[in-house]
């Protein structure tokens, strides 16, 4: 019977239909992390002693107190983060702040997992990498046509009288994806101004007033937080939700994630209250899950939106994500960072790894590492931020060129 369906199928087909010659670049792990398949380093083209070389390093780079702040628990968030920002005017948490684990972290090549260390089921904060979940909320809801057209103000979709100053009414879709949108205001009692302020002159950016929107890119998580706002708006309904039914339930992703918001972040839309997520873990609260869900949200974005044959979100979205945004030429969309070799301003900037590379980044440090030439995905937690390079440079040692 087999034999005589064979028949008709093409050889690509037929090996896609017999699981032992499933293609490399068409395997995706079934749900349960379990059942997701292992493979020797070795016969997927990696050096098993270079590999091993980069996960020791990455042990050995555990995030560490800054200077002065020996003897504070690294691992204990609820202290580290309000130390790092205690430096803001507005710096006290408004969300959870979750004790984190140890160094941990996953390789895939070619979908299948080759490397794993430390507890990988463990839910953690992932900071800023929740941006990443926050844009492809927003690339679903321009598929769907909920949102026009990228290059539309905001304001033509969201009646909130944030978005209707005159300042901010002309803001784009893709000035508030890329952080250049200068929005400007104040978000769960938290002013725009006061996120990331100049160490030296916390008021400056007060003072300066709002920058004209597109003219500058700026990591500023209120107006993160003003992107999933005006997300929610339009799709009225709760991002989460709409994140798990359209991309994490179709992954296979352990269901253990969460996506939280602030004590103070709740609106009501349409008579219902629901809760506004964040997009950093700044002020607490953000994206919350294990490894093993990261590394299938990093297949995804290697995948380029497409699991196991069905299109999650549109290759022309990725397109755009990794488009360089014209006054920060290594960022894309949030938070896509590209890997942009002799820019010493770029947060990857790795000479040893292709250009196409990019990463999704989170304090912490925590890096989705994803190589397309090399058919790579990297997952990493709670690395020094500064040696995130050095990382990836002994992980493309390991990669054998025959």
């Amino acid at each position: 019977m087999l034999q005589a369906t064979m028949g008709h199928l093409t050889g690509l087909a037929a090996a896609l239909v017999l699981g032992a010659g499933t293609l490399a670049q068409d395997y995706v792990p079934a749900r349960g992390d379990a059942d997701w398949e292992r493979r020797e380093p070795s016969s997927l083209g990696l050096d098993p002693v270079a590999l091993q070389s980069a996960i020791d390093f990455a042990i050995a780079n555990e995030t560490a107190p800054r200077e002065g702040w020996e003897g504070v628990d690294v691992r204990d968030l609820s202290v580290m983060v309000p130390l790092t920002w205690a430096f803001e005017p507005f710096s006290s948490p408004a969300g959870e702040l979750r004790p984190r684990g140890g160094p941990a972290g996953i390789i895939l090549r070619d979908g299948y997992i080759v490397a794993e260390w430390g507890d990988l089921e463990r839910v953690d904060m992932t900071f800023s990498i929740s941006k990443t979940f926050l844009s492809h909320t927003v690339g679903l809801a321009v598929e769907d046509g909920l949102i026009a057209d990228v290059n539309a103000p905001v304001s033509a979709s969201v009646e909130d009288p944030l978005f209707h100053t005159d300042h901010n009414r002309p803001i784009t879709w893709d000035q508030m994806l890329r952080q250049t949108s200068g929005w400007w205001g104040t978000l769960w009692d938290k002013p725009a101004w006061a996120d990331r302020p100049a160490r030296e002159n916390p008021a400056r950016d007060l003072v300066a007033g709002p920058p004209v929107p597109g003219s500058a890119w700026e990591y500023n998580d209120v107006r993160v937080n003003a992107l999933a706002l005006a997300a929610l708006h339009v799709w009225q309904r709760p991002l989460p939700e709409v994140l798990a039914e359209r991309i994490m339930d179709p992954i296979g992703s352990s269901g253990t994630w969460e996506w939280q918001g602030y004590e103070n972040s709740h609106v009501t839309i349409n008579g219902e209250t629901m809760w506004s997520v964040s997009g950093g873990g700044h002020w607490g609260g953000g994206m919350m899950l294990s490894a093993y869900d990261q590394a299938r949200f990093g297949l995804l974005g290697l995948r380029r939106g497409n699991w196991g044959g069905t299109q999650l979100l549109s290759e022309a979205w990725y397109d755009a994500s990794l488009t360089p945004t014209d006054v920060m030429p290594s960022y894309g969309y949030m938070n896509f960072f590209l890997n942009s070799p002799g820019d010493e301003a770029a947060a990857i900037n790795v000479a040893s790894a292709p250009p196409s590379s990019f990463a999704y980044l989170g304090a912490g440090a925590n890096m989705i590492y994803i190589d397309p030439e090399h058919d790579i995905v990297a997952v990493v937690r709670w690395i020094e931020a500064s040696e995130r390079g050095a990382f990836i440079d002994h992980l493309m040692a390991a990669i054998r060129e025959d």
